[in-house]
């Protein structure tokens, strides 16, 4: 068994363990694993008890190195996510004692409730993958990912994350409500798991996490691919086929964050090189969150989401 056949069976193993303990998010998995090996951060959206949280603890059970939870709330201080200097009488020296950033894979669960301050903070730590405090600049753990959940129906003590934090997310992932089928057969799971509770264990090693990465970053993308993924950006800019209906068009980080995922995507489908599928199947999660739409698009009901919808109906790949 060659290298990439250990890491891409791991790594399958541990799509395979996530997902069996979720029902109906086979969508949430793979983006999960996409921004895991493409190095990015997700932020999840939808309402309350759809398993958001669950989908993050179920990944961290299974990955190597440490992982944190961090509940926002309105009182939440910046050192309160990246640690803070404690005075040792004893020694007569502050001694720095590290936050709950300071994992490999970190929960923020209402990143809206947290003040504005925090979510700067933050903004550093996914940018830059460091944390500066008390002068001096430490670096976070290698991997390091962020998953962020948020409420869509609070708006009291929220605050809404402004467009440069929202770039830092690799993928915004919208959930909906399960429908009958998939509510009976949560429950069934649920039921299930309080008699015999699913052991924890490693799916990959650090190694096979690494090389997967690698393997990931290597496949192939066509120039006719490259071509197609920046017309789709392009498309929100001026004179592209929703530009009218858009106030701030997607950023270049936006093509950087489409090729990675397409790259990713693609080495999670047995491939060796990404395909127009790929990027179609990823442009709603890795371009929508990077646009504002005009308020005629807002009035009209349409929101960034359906404006990438429509970017996808009228520019084809070839």
């Amino acid at each position: 068994m060659n290298d990439m056949t250990t890491s891409s069976h791991a790594v399958a193993r541990l799509g395979a363990e996530v997902g069996a303990a979720l029902i109906g998010h086979e969508v949430l998995v793979e983006r999960l694993l996409i921004a895991l090996l493409a190095g990015g951060h997700v932020l999840i959206e939808g309402p309350p008890g759809i398993a958001k949280t669950r989908a993050v603890n179920q990944l961290a059970a299974h990955l190597p190195g440490s992982d944190a939870r961090i509940q926002c709330t309105p009182d939440l201080l910046p050192s309160d996510l990246t640690g803070t200097q404690v005075y040792r009488p004893e020694t007569g020296q502050f001694d720095f004692i590290a936050g709950p950033i300071f994992h490999s894979l970190v929960l923020v669960d209402e990143i809206n409730r947290a003040p504005p301050k925090v979510q700067s903070a933050l903004l550093e730590a996914m940018a830059e993958r460091q944390v500066t405090t008390g002068g001096v600049t430490r670096p976070l753990p290698d991997p390091f990912m962020v998953v962020a959940t948020q409420n869509p129906i609070e708006h009291e003590g929220t605050f809404p994350l402004p467009e440069a934090q929202l770039d830092r997310f690799l993928l915004h992932l919208r959930l909906e409500l399960p429908d009958a089928t998939n509510e009976r057969a949560i429950l069934d799971l649920i039921e299930a798991e309080g008699t015999t509770p699913p052991p924890a264990s490693t799916a990959v090693t650090p190694d096979q996490l690494k090389q997967a990465r690698a393997e990931a970053a290597k496949v192939f993308l066509s120039p006719a691919l490259k071509d197609f993924i920046v017309r789709l950006v392009m498309a929100t800019r001026s004179g592209g086929a929703v530009a009218q209906w858009v106030e701030h068009p997607v950023s270049p980080r936006g093509t950087l964050a489409l090729a990675a995922g397409v790259r990713a995507r693609a080495w999670l489908h047995g491939r060796d090189h990404g395909l127009p599928e790929d990027a179609e199947a990823l442009a709603a999660d890795a371009l929508s969150h990077r646009l504002v739409p005009a308020w005629q698009a807002e009035t009209e009901g349409r929101d960034s989401r359906a404006l990438v919808d429509q970017i996808l109906r009228e520019v084809r790949p070839w």
